[in-house]
């Protein structure tokens, strides 16, 4: 079996697009938003790629599956911490577009990757 580096899956990559993207529409929020739904959203955001990453380094098809689910419950927070931020006029029509869109991307990428781990080729 090939070991890939999970820097190069591009499930990670577009983890990493996503949660960077949050980072830097967060950053520029004031003090009330940033610490209520900001914070949430980055974490959630966040874990998303910390726990491909984990799940990746743990040597188990088994191990790498749960840290994997693990990844798809942060996604489902983050796409929660999101729809907060769109219902409360935090978000901009281009950055709600370009998160709506890199999230729509990562869902059914995290769903296949899943899927594929463990499987003989």
């Amino acid at each position: 079996m090939t070991f890939l580096c999970f820097e190069d899956l591009r499930v990670f990559q577009l983890a990493e697009k996503l949660c960077d993207g949050i980072w830097e529409i967060v950053a520029e929020w004031n003090y009330f938003e940033k610490n209520t739904v900001g914070k949430q959203l980055v974490r959630a955001a966040d874990s998303i790629g910390a726990n491909i990453a984990e799940g990746s380094g743990r040597g188990t098809p088994n191990d790498n599956k749960r840290f994997v689910r693990i990844a798809r419950g942060s996604l489902n927070e983050t796409n929660f911490w999101l729809r907060r931020a769109r219902k409360r006029n935090l978000l901009d029509t281009e950055q709600n577009e370009y998160l709506t869109k890199t999230l729509d991307e990562l869902a059914p990428t995290l769903n296949a990757y899943l899927k594929s781990i463990g499987r003989n080729t």
